[in-house]
């Protein structure tokens, strides 16, 4: 046996498909005032049908309320009440809503184990092709969440989009930002590297990133980021066995969460368990669950989090 690969069994909850930026590549978002807001009472019944599985995650992920709307505070809200929702389930939330101010990331502290925002690249040339009518996807407001986010102890998953218009040093500039920012605050538990694969909702024409650049491109990242910071691929956009085996022998260790659907990629649906652990062991490798916060992170989470670990540690043990 080579080693283990981790995935978490996950659902996710949908606050909003509405979302004030225009990336051109998007696949999940709707106009403001063009889809509904999910109410408590459905996501109870949604999530009654997970209590008995082995689904230990809550992914809360969300179209982007503008900052200045007069519904930015009944959205963020909602964000906070699935959280305490999911919580009262037995379920662990991670909370991925776009940027966050510095009040709404310390509450939203209360209520998940961890959280994340995507860098995707911090060059700014992207503001004039796929981010044009994206403000919030300005390389320095994204910066800031991952800042913010070590001043406050929060557990952090990031990651870069791969093939949306940069090159090989924009990629190796944001890896470099992210290792900088790890060594002072040590924070980043999880890096994606998740492959711009083309959908049929966006209006971006350009083809999708060539997978078999990816292995190299999770090498670079590992010889870039601290060991401390583990490497994601998304295995439902790695389709084909042999690279995604690759990616795993480039230092890649962890599958993200595995779900009924992929709702930033719907096109692209999430393998089995049952396939994936197929792939795997006979490659040598051992595909075990994890939680939505690693280990090393226990001791930042308050006494009544720390609590709802131990309820999800029993969830992983069944799985």
């Amino acid at each position: 046996m080579k080693s283990t690969v981790t995935y978490s069994p996950a659902y996710t909850l949908v606050p909003t498909y509405e979302c004030f930026n225009r990336c051109s590549y998007c696949n999940f978002r709707t106009d403001p005032g063009k889809s509904f807001w999910l109410t408590l009472s459905q996501a109870q019944q949604q999530l009654k049908r997970f209590q008995s599985r082995t689904v230990s995650e809550i992914l809360i992920l969300s179209g982007e309320v503008h900052p200045h709307s007069a519904r930015r505070k009944e959205w963020f809200a909602r964000i906070y009440q699935l959280c305490k929702l999911a919580l009262s389930m037995g379920f662990l939330p991670h909370t991925n809503a776009g940027p966050l101010s510095w009040i709404e990331m310390k509450q939203l502290k209360e209520v998940n184990v961890s959280m994340g925002l995507m860098l995707e690249q911090l060059t700014p040339k992207l503001l004039e092709t796929v981010h044009k009518h994206a403000p919030s996807k300005q390389p320095e407001v994204r910066l800031q969440q991952l800042i913010w986010a070590g001043e406050l102890k929060i557990p952090f998953t990031t990651g870069l989009l791969l093939g949306i218009g940069e090159t090989q040093a924009d990629r190796q500039s944001t890896l470099e930002a992210i290792a900088n920012l790890q060594q002072r605050w040590g924070n980043i538990q999880e890096v994606i590297l998740q492959p711009y694969s083309r959908g049929t909702q966006q209006s971006l024409a350009a083809p999708g990133f060539d997978l078999y650049r990816l292995p190299e491109v999770v090498a670079r990242a590992r010889a870039i980021l601290p060991k401390t910071i583990t490497i994601q691929i998304p295995p439902n956009l790695v389709t084909k066995p042999n690279l995604l085996l690759d990616c795993l022998e480039a230092g890649a260790r962890d599958l993200g969460g595995i779900s009924p659907k992929d709702e930033v990629n719907p096109d692209y649906p999430h393998p089995t368990y049952d396939s994936l652990k197929s792939i795997l062991e006979s490659a040598g490798w051992q595909l075990i669950p994890r939680l939505a916060i690693y280990p090393q992170y226990y001791s930042w989470l308050s006494l009544s989090l720390q609590k709802a670990l131990q309820e999800g540690e029993k969830t992983l043990r069944c799985a």
